[in-house]
């Protein structure tokens, strides 16, 4: 089986099933031949166990933990915005294909006494063997840190702190986040932007601190985590920044200072040949804080909770009505479950606070926001044709003239960043720079991110004299890095200007906790300009001005949480770019993640 030197996606001497899906773009040429190969090595030559097991190595690739053999193909796919008629291709029908698979050589049944197989059918679904492991791990972990036992907590001096460090009128909800977290051994803080997660986590680990000092124990470890090194660097920031005001005592405030946040990659240590720290080596720390976690893939989850102490806290911090990770899971999603609606009863319900008031979002913007995760399409419509004077809504064609409402911002915006770039001025510039960005689904095509950099820029070409002339380098360019360089102290979604330095040398000025640190533009190596950048690069950060590009209603990327993640990305005004038919499908069209794990945690068949 070799792949067909016209395009990498097609398989040569692919037939039948296997010929069809691939043929249709369903299925990739490494997903025919790993089929294929198996069935080879295991004997097995069935043309739907052969379809199943491609579509099962195909899943994670698609963000999916496993397939569903009854309803896959209402709710497959194809990998491109071609289109096909999906339900037109020639499916087993469920019941004999659940049947061939279980009796496959290629496959084996939970609890199985067989040997090793590189498939499992559970039910109706199937996983590849690794993908379900996983699945199992992260499913045992969290329901026997929910049914351990608390912690040893001195119950008068928790009340206490509570009622110090969130005051009589505080936020209930962030009251019982931090009392839920002192007194278990896992913890969900979940809620949107402005909610007050990170305030929440403060107080938690201030609270912890306290209670060591009280029951006379050593003052806990700590390590504060995300899993990108922008999330990380920017927890940490905001744990010091948090320290300073809260009401705590020296100690105290110095521990919470001094903590920095790093990858949770970089926590387990992980490299190519495996992971410092596992279930032989669990991590030291007595407690773990894991930000922006719905960006953890379920791989990297199982191997977090592989490498906690039994006895360790594991606070997960997030919003579960985000994009999910782009590998493989919504491992935050199916932990919070229903929850994320309303309480849920039983023992995880207990152990998940979803905070719900916004505390810096423009009103018309939060309402706008809560109707786009509720699926209330007709009242999006209504809340962006109403005229609030946060949130306006146009189309692509206006949305790219010269003299319209986003070149407005834009230049407006533009012209800041760069006569404060111009004149030394780092702070004032990197504070311009967060004002407005244009946010878009894709990097190509005609509302991707190389379109309307491109188009800013010209605006702003026009606008400023001299502006983007002759060098790469210009004055007031924004920036964004796009890999970690641990050399520079820079990580991948950092964001710059260029900037004058001293004696008149272009230097890229970036944010820090407390100030600004500067790099010569020559030691910048992975960089692009950021007038423009995808949605899924924007995640966790803000902006005072958003402009999000909505894509045609038949792009595979829209979907009610990219559309979500989108507008929250504004904190005061949101220009919406897009068709009503595109913001209508978005609301409609909820990410669907094929996995067992929701069901495992909450009892759901």
């Amino acid at each position: 089986m070799t792949r067909d030197s016209s395009g990498a996606d097609r398989a040569l001497r692919a037939d039948g099933l296997l010929g069809a899906f691939n043929d249709a773009g369903v299925l990739h040429a490494g997903d025919v031949q790993l089929a294929v190969r198996l069935g080879a090595l295991f004997g097995e030559a069935d043309p739907a166990v052969l379809l199943a097991t491609a579509l099962a190595a195909r899943a994670p690739r698609m963000g999916h933990v496993c397939i569903d053999l009854v309803d896959i193909a209402a709710t497959v796919s194809v990998d491109s915005d071609a289109a096909v008629d999906v339900a037109a291709l020639p499916w087993p029908e469920a019941a004999a294909w659940r049947a061939s698979m279980a009796a496959s050589p290629l496959a084996a049944v939970p609890a199985s006494p067989v040997p090793a197989r590189p498939v499992i059918v559970d039910g109706a679904r199937m996983y590849l063997r690794r993908c379900y492991a996983d699945e199992l791990a992260v499913a045992e972990a969290v329901a026997t840190r929910v049914a351990a036992g608390s912690p040893t907590v001195d119950a008068a001096a928790l009340d206490g702190g509570l009622l110090r460090l969130f005051g009589p009128t505080g936020d209930p909800l962030q009251q019982e986040g931090a009392r839920i977290a002192v007194t278990g051994r896992l913890t969900v803080i979940c809620g949107g932007p402005g909610t007050g997660k990170t305030t929440t986590v403060a107080a938690v680990l201030a609270l912890l601190c306290e209670q060591a000092e009280v029951l006379g124990a050593p003052v806990p470890r700590i390590a504060v985590s995300a899993p990108t090194g922008k999330a990380a660097e920017r927890l940490g920031e905001s744990i010091a920044a948090q320290s300073a005001v809260l009401a705590v005592r020296d100690g105290v405030r110095d521990t919470l200072a001094g903590l920095e946040g790093v990858t949770l990659h970089r926590l387990l240590g992980v490299r190519p040949t495996g992971v410092s720290y596992d279930s032989d080596a669990p991590l030291p720390h007595d407690v773990v804080v894991v930000d922006e976690a719905s960006m953890v893939s379920l791989a990297l989850m199982a191997r977090l909770v592989a490498a906690l102490r039994d006895d360790a806290r594991l606070i997960l911090v997030g919003d579960a009505a985000q994009l999910a990770s782009v590998e493989a899971g919504a491992v935050l999603g199916d932990i919070v479950g229903p929850a994320a609606a309303a309480p849920a009863p039983g023992a995880l319900g207990g152990r998940i606070a979803v905070l719900r008031t916004a505390h810096r979002f423009g009103p018309g913007i939060g309402a706008l926001a809560d109707a786009v995760r509720a699926g209330a399409e007709d009242e999006v419509i209504d809340r962006l044709g109403g005229g609030d004077g946060h949130v306006a809504w146009t189309t692509a064609g206006e949305a790219a003239r010269s003299d319209g409402i986003v070149a407005d911002v834009v230049v407006a915006a533009g012209r800041r960043v760069h006569e404060a770039a111009a004149a030394g001025d780092a702070v004032a510039a990197l504070a311009a720079s967060g004002d407005v960005r244009v946010l878009c689904a894709h990097r190509r095509g005609p509302g991707g991110v190389e379109v309307w950099n491109a188009i800013s820029e010209s605006w702003l070409r026009d606008a400023i004299d001299g502006y983007a002339l002759y060098r790469e380098w210009y004055i007031g360019r924004p920036v964004l890095v796009t890999e970690n360089d641990y050399a520079t102290g820079l990580f991948n979604g950092d964001s710059g200007v260029v900037v004058v330095g001293d004696g008149g040398r272009v230097e890229v000025a970036f944010a820090r906790a407390g100030g600004v640190v500067t790099v010569g533009a020559s030691r910048l190596g992975a960089a692009e300009t950021v007038h423009a950048m995808t949605i899924h690069k924007s995640q966790g950060s803000q902006v005072q001005a958003a402009v999000v590009v909505v894509p045609d209603s038949a792009s595979q990327l829209l979907t009610r949480e990219l559309l979500y993640t989108a507008i929250t990305r504004a904190r005061e005004r949101l220009i919406l770019v897009g068709s009503e038919d595109a913001i209508r499908a978005a609301v409609r069209r909820p990410i669907a993640r094929a996995s067992g794990l929701r069901d495992r945690l909450w009892g759901v068949v």
